[in-house]
């Protein structure tokens, strides 16, 4: 009758040590193949959702790409945000929605701290590559994180 010690021989240890260290390489491997994509949203569709929307008043407007505007009064400068949220368990619309909701928010934010009233010249910025549209937004959408980088004018416009 052979005793057990309940310890793990030297080999059991090797076995476990080999079989951590290939996870570790798969996950590695795995994140590495999920390379980040860039997507393409509409602006009015994503600001229509309403818990979009419920973010927003009328006191700073926006405007993307080069859609007319009211007459610039003062420009108050060109900031840039960017903003990142979790997409697990989101769809990557809901998560790119929500990320570029969170950009306009620090827009809004950053045009009443300057005294603007609006936000003209709204490009995606990703990684400072600009990319200009009247209509769509730019997400990086990855495996577990999606990033809007925005860049605008601040203004005060003529009312």
């Amino acid at each position: 009758m052979t005793r057990s010690t309940g310890r793990v021989g030297k080999s059991g240890f090797a076995a476990g040590a080999v079989f951590a260290a290939l996870m570790v390489l798969l996950v590695v491997v795995s994140t590495a193949q999920a390379a980040d994509v860039r997507v393409y949203y509409p602006v009015d569709e994503t600001m229509q959702a309403e818990r979009i929307r419920e973010l927003f008043s009328d006191s700073v407007t926006f405007y993307w790409g080069n859609q007319s505007h009211p007459p610039v009064a003062k420009s108050l400068g060109t900031f840039k945000t960017s903003k990142r949220t979790n997409a697990l368990g989101k769809t990557r619309e809901d998560a790119c929605a929500w990320a570029m909701a969170s950009a306009l928010v620090s827009l809004r934010d950053r045009a009443e701290r300057e005294g603007g009233n609006a936000v003209v010249n709204i490009v995606s910025n990703i990684k400072d590559v600009e990319s200009s549209s009247d209509s769509e937004f730019q997400c990086l959408a990855g495996t577990a994180v999606v990033n809007v980088a925005l860049k605008g004018t601040v203004v005060t416009l003529v009312r």
